[in-house]
């Protein structure tokens, strides 16, 4: 398969990688919100794989009772959900996310978003909408370029050094904007602000006219397990404005989760490791997304 069919960030096959099962996921991440049909052609060309081997893979998939077909089109259907509710239910951390983040939106009037780490990636857990600033939709299962958002840098300043190399190794950083940081020096200076500040405000680097600012969030434990920001229109709300009054009220909020996290394992209402939290969060988006995990 060829590697763009896998996930950015991912770690080459071991001697104990069953390909199949590769490719049997790949015919599923094929569909999404985009592409909730394709025929036998598209799948096979979304996923590298030949026609032949594409629908003896749907041909099982539909056996299965996880895809559908009807006039040579396929289809996902209900029972793909399966793969990933029983995980999801088991962390229930982030209703406590969402709430705080719909008090922010409801003072700010503007958007908000809750993001984990995902390879070379963010993927949105969370949002919460209100006017559209941005030229590509955003919502849950959306991916963008960790290095170019607010919510990634203030991930990856998380990172230890290790796991801040590994991602520099695997990332191709593209010049989305004319303010764009692409390389390696420049996005380390940038992080190494963002660790020693608390926040990330980034301005114009993903897209012209999107200006946004992100906090961490931590689990009972202390460790980062995701970000939340707040993204507005640059030539409506200047960077004094979102650091000024937008901002503390983003880490008043960041404060607020963090600690009913803590309570809730204080109260062993729940205690959640910051891997197990980000698994559970990007299973829950790309089923958002239409593409399980």
């Amino acid at each position: 398969m060829p590697a763009a069919a896998r996930r950015s960030g991912e770690t080459p096959p071991s001697k104990e990688f069953i390909r199949s099962v590769e490719r049997a996921f790949s015919i599923v991440r094929a569909f999404g919100r985009e592409s909730p049909s394709l025929t036998l052609s598209q799948v096979a060309q979304r996923t590298g794989l030949t026609r032949a081997s594409a629908r003896r893979f749907l041909m099982t998939l539909e056996s299965l009772g996880y895809i559908g077909s009807e006039d040579r089109q396929f289809f996902l259907r209900p029972r793909i959900l399966d793969l990933g509710f029983a995980y999801l239910s088991s962390v229930p951390v982030f209703d406590i996310v969402e709430t705080h983040m719909e008090a922010v939106v409801q003072q700010v009037q503007e958007s908000s978003s809750a993001s984990v780490l995902d390879g070379t990636d963010v993927i949105y857990i969370l949002r919460v909408p209100t006017k559209r600033i941005m030229s590509v939709q955003i919502e849950v299962g959306t991916r963008l370029p960790a290095y170019a958002t607010s919510m990634g840098r203030v991930l990856l300043a998380a990172l230890g050094p290790e796991q801040l190399d590994d991602y520099l190794r695997q990332v191709k950083m593209e010049q989305l904007t004319p303010l764009t940081v692409t390389n390696h020096r420049g996005l380390r200076l940038a992080l190494e602000q963002v660790r020693a500040q608390g926040w990330c405000l980034l301005d114009q680097e993903l897209e012209v006219g999107v200006r946004s600012v992100a906090v961490p969030l931590h689990d009972a434990a202390g460790h980062v397990f995701a970000a939340m920001n707040i993204s507005t229109n640059a030539t409506r709300v200047p960077a004094e404005r979102l650091l000024g009054e937008y901002l503390p009220l983003l880490r008043k909020a960041a404060d607020a989760i963090d600690e009913e996290i803590g309570a809730r394992r204080s109260t062993n209402q729940g205690s959640v490791t910051s891997a197990a939290t980000t698994r559970s969060a990007i299973a829950k988006a790309e089923l958002a997304a239409g593409t399980p995990a």
